[in-house]
């Protein structure tokens, strides 16, 4: 679920998100329940399979804490009358530092969240203000205790390689930093460049607003990957995907459902769904198999609130089988081949072998029986991989 509003827009950030008018937020609520409470018609709509009962709840931003507290009990209250949620089920909500009061923690407890994302980016306040964040490290260290004070001890932390000013003993004060809070999960991001961000572009642009000529280069930004994956495992906190890290039994359920292809219905600003299909191709308007369909809503906030529809792609044979691959090998444990032809034939992997076989001879995966993954520099490479692996034909 996606709450796109922010105190402040980060230059590095490329999401649906904005400092928007508080005046904006009431109504966004509201359509987002509408949309909600229209789950199983927009289900029924694409002929997907809709399950009432969920075991992970998300809700990302933005910065769904900038809500009041009365927006997220409406939020709450909503999913609860339209969802089953299990019990235990893991329940997300992404904050920034700086946002989490006493009461709001209440509250959260309340609404049963049990697990709690945040956007910290660096524990070096220089390198937080840069980029547009309004926290200090000690205001994380104290919400950190905050939270465990009130029995929420499933926190994670993001951290970005790559932000303006960094060096390798600031980015070893951070690491530093998460590793004595002792929190079961961390994600680590490299810097991503492109037109979608604004300090994306003046990189792009060789400029020097944002800091951006105080950006490491790629060769810098890669030995922090590194240097992470390595100082993370020692602590502990061990990879089993390309950017995130845990203790044994804190992995987030709710992203493992993404990187294993299981259904899900995303809600809000520019989300995204995947859902199993009941009827096959006729009934999607396809020759070939349809395993699911892809849908999303606008990323115009004003189109969202009009109630626009957004985009819808099928998913047949083939692009199930290539999604299969560039998600799965996302993961250290990688992908069973065997796996993969049981749940769609022997013929399945056939038009892959090729590139698997230059992918493992480049030294960017290996290959141990029916076990592939991706190697260490190959996870430095992961968009070059999986892009080996899209539209390769299937015997």
């Amino acid at each position: 679920m996606s709450v796109p509003f922010c105190r402040s827009k980060c230059t590095y950030c490329n999401f649906a998100s904005d400092v928007f008018s508080k005046a904006l937020s009431q109504p966004y609520v509201d359509r987002l329940c509408h949309e909600l409470e229209q789950a199983h018609s927009t289900a029924e709509e694409i002929s997907g399979t809709f399950d009432r009962a969920i075991d992970t709840v998300y809700i990302g931003g933005g910065t769904p804490t900038v809500l009041d507290i009365s927006q997220l009990r409406q939020l709450f209250v909503t999913i609860s009358q339209i969802f089953e949620v299990a019990p235990g089920a893991e329940i997300t909500i992404e904050c920034a530092p700086g946002t989490l009061t006493p009461a709001l923690v209440d509250a959260l407890r309340d609404f049963r969240v049990n697990r709690v994302s945040l956007g910290v980016q660096s524990f070096v306040d220089q390198e937080a203000a840069w980029v547009g964040r309004l926290h200090k490290h000690e205001t994380v260290l104290e919400e950190i205790s905050r939270l465990r004070a009130a029995g929420m001890s499933e926190i994670n932390v993001d951290l970005i390689a790559g932000l303006p000013g960094q060096t390798r003993q600031s980015w070893d004060f951070s690491l530093d930093q998460v590793i004595a809070a002792e929190v079961p999960h961390v994600s680590v991001y490299m810097l991503e460049v492109d037109e979608d961000s604004r300090l994306g572009r003046e990189l792009i642009a060789g400029g020097t607003r944002y800091h951006a000529h105080f950006v490491p280069d790629e060769d810098l930004t890669a030995d922090l990957y590194l240097s992470a994956c390595e100082q993370l495992e020692k602590a502990g906190v061990n990879q089993y995907e390309i950017s995130n890290f845990a203790r044994p039994g804190y992995e987030s359920m709710h992203n493992l459902k993404y990187w294993t292809r299981q259904p899900y219905l995303g809600f809000g600003l520019d989300a995204h769904s995947m859902l199993e299909v009941r009827r096959c191709a006729e009934a999607c308007g396809s020759s070939d198999r349809v395993h699911a369909v892809r849908f999303s809503n606008p990323d115009s906030l004003e189109a969202y609130l009009a109630g626009k529809c957004g985009n819808r792609a099928v998913v047949n044979q083939q692009a199930a089988i290539e999604e299969t691959f560039f998600l799965g090998l996302r993961l250290t444990n990688g992908l069973d081949l065997q796996k993969v032809t049981g749940e769609f034939g022997q013929d399945a992997i056939a038009g892959f072998r090729g590139v698997i076989t230059e992918m493992v001879e480049a030294e960017l995966m290996e290959r141990h029986g029916n076990i592939i993954r991706l190697s260490a520099r190959g996870r430095l490479l992961s968009n070059e991989v999986f892009a080996r692996f899209i539209s390769v034909p299937v015997a």
